[in-house]
């Protein structure tokens, strides 16, 4: 009887004591199941943060865009950046620099693209450009941009003088601005062609030699050139155009202009780039740009452009049918069969030592230098 006791006894404490275990192991997998829950959902919440950060805010509204530079070497690009952003840019071209100017009081413009860094120099100066930093920036090296990134350049150009071969041969052909003082220029077949001094490259130009030879022997040489000129004309493609005709033996271009007549008709032109010899100044070099104005109605939509224009591809884009030289050469702009093998690289020419940046500093004095000559005005 009290053995059969004894294993009663033993058998409901081995009951009891699973019993407790059993409790105790439900316990610790309710918390463990809690715990898991816990976790998963702070991982849920985890990824629903990242996936709101990492969320691509889209475009929209408005872009106002400025331009000095010809419609049909901006309107592609700005066609490019619409339909990839969904912005719809509104592009008022043939804004002059001055323009910003006197809207300063009332801001009408987000982006300023000029084909002259000089001017985008000038309106930095005046408080009218706006510092950013953009990503992608690096790629500009900092001679073609301003140090607080306000405006950088994105293509580049060479000054020199188109040709027409059936008139004149490149032995014949003057080879430097200096030349431009003889008299003799004016009696070769059909003369020479230059610009309005109002053009953007040819202000350029002129601030180019007041940097190299001082106000005074560029007053000399406007004189000179307006007086001697066969041709004084709007702009250089109605030059290329002239020189191509055989209107004119040759004609004071940019170097893409040359690149344009080589796809029309009368093509049978060549160029030289001035002052290539040991000793002398080098070409003249200019850039075209773009330049955040400061206060303008969509800021974050002109930063947005700022980035986009950065990217490889469309430094490309911008240099579009203008068929300038990029700075960037190793991102491939690409030229027709007809204009590819006479594309020199920027780096391999000899260009005046004066810094871009400097451009803007001449740019008021050049303007002013330039209407007191009467060249700004007269067509002919």
């Amino acid at each position: 009887m009290k053995k059969l006791l004894n294993i009663t006894l033993f058998t409901l404490l081995l009951v009891a004591l699973l019993a407790i275990t059993g409790c105790s192991n439900d316990e610790a997998d309710a918390t463990s199941d809690q715990n898991n829950s816990s976790e998963e959902n702070n991982a849920a919440n985890e990824n629903e943060e990242s996936n709101e950060n990492d969320e691509v805010v889209e475009l929209g509204g408005k872009l106002v865009v400025y331009s000095s530079r010809n419609e049909k070497f901006t309107q592609d690009l700005l066609d490019k950046f619409e339909a990839e952003t969904g912005v719809e840019v509104v592009a008022l071209h043939g804004a002059e620099p001055l323009q910003l100017l006197e809207e300063a009081r009332n801001v009408q413009a987000d982006v300023f693209i000029s084909n002259d860094l000089g001017a985008l120099g000038f309106l930095h100066g005046q408080g009218i450009l706006a510092g950013a930093n953009p990503e992608g920036i690096e790629t500009i090296p900092a001679q073609f941009r301003a140090d607080d990134n306000a405006y950088f350049a994105i293509s580049t150009r060479a000054r020199g003088f188109i040709y027409n071969k059936d008139l004149i041969s490149e032995e014949e052909l003057p080879t430097g601005n200096e030349d431009l003082f003889d008299v003799k220029w004016s009696e070769v077949p059909g003369g020479y062609a230059i610009t309005r001094g109002g053009n953007g490259g040819m202000t350029g130009h002129v601030s180019a030699l007041r940097y190299a030879w001082g106000d005074e022997k560029t007053s000399e040489w406007i004189a000179a050139i307006k007086e001697n000129a066969a041709g004084i004309y709007q702009g250089h493609g109605d030059i290329r155009q002239a020189v191509g005709n055989g209107e004119h033996a040759f004609g004071l271009v940019n170097n893409y202009y040359f690149h344009q007549q080589l796809l029309e008709e009368n093509n049978n032109v060549g160029f030289i780039y001035l002052d290539q010899e040991d000793g002398e100044m080098g070409a003249i070099a200019n850039a075209a740009g773009v330049g955040l104005v400061a206060g303008g109605p969509n800021e974050a939509n002109a930063l947005a452009f700022l980035e986009w224009v950065l990217l490889p591809e469309n430094q490309v884009a911008f240099v579009g049918t203008s068929l300038e030289l990029l700075i960037n050469s190793e991102y491939g702009a690409e030229y027709p069969e007809e204009v590819a093998p006479h594309v020199v690289n920027f780096s391999d020419l000899q260009v005046q030592d004066m810094p871009l940046g400097e451009l803007g500093n001449y740019f008021e004095g050049t303007k002013e230098l330039i209407e007191r000559s009467g060249l700004d005005l007269e067509l002919r």
